[in-house]
């Protein structure tokens, strides 16, 4: 499961997640990805499961990249504890994603097997998606 090797602090606030991605918005690996379109905090297992969704589905072929991370530790307190008594402890690590944001990028492979494959992975992640082809793929040159 992906988290960080290390954090320079256990906890961290919430915060805000207004607007949209100002960066990792476009394709910057490979020629079909797909793009939320809503806010969310996406967990590491289900970046995983995305990941493994892909990859079975593309038969290991093709390379595929994984565009965010998952490095926001997210607490929770114990079931049945009254109000205060400080913070809860670190519980996992989540990714904060905005709309526009690239999760993950394919290449190697033709344009149906890649629009399925991150359809599967779509089906994973708690956020609406589109799938997204680079300006300049050419359909004819076959891989």
């Amino acid at each position: 499961m992906l988290a960080p090797k290390k954090n320079k602090f256990r906890r961290q606030q919430k915060g805000r997640m207004k607007g949209n991605a100002q960066r990792g918005n476009q394709l910057a690996f490979g020629s079909f990805g797909i793009k939320t379109l809503e806010s969310k905090w996406i967990t590491g297992r289900q970046i995983e499961a995305a990941r493994i969704a892909v990859t079975r589905y593309m038969q290991r072929q093709g390379q595929i990249w994984i565009r965010i991370f998952p490095d926001k530790p997210i607490t929770k307190k114990p079931a049945e504890v009254r109000m205060g008594k400080g913070k809860g402890s670190p519980e996992g690590f989540v990714a904060p994603v905005t709309p526009g944001r690239v999760i993950i990028e394919v290449e190697g492979v033709p344009f149906d097997i890649a629009k399925e494959a991150l359809r599967l992975a779509a089906q994973k992640l708690p956020v609406v998606t589109k799938f997204i082809v680079r300006r300049d793929y050419d359909p004819t040159q076959n891989v």
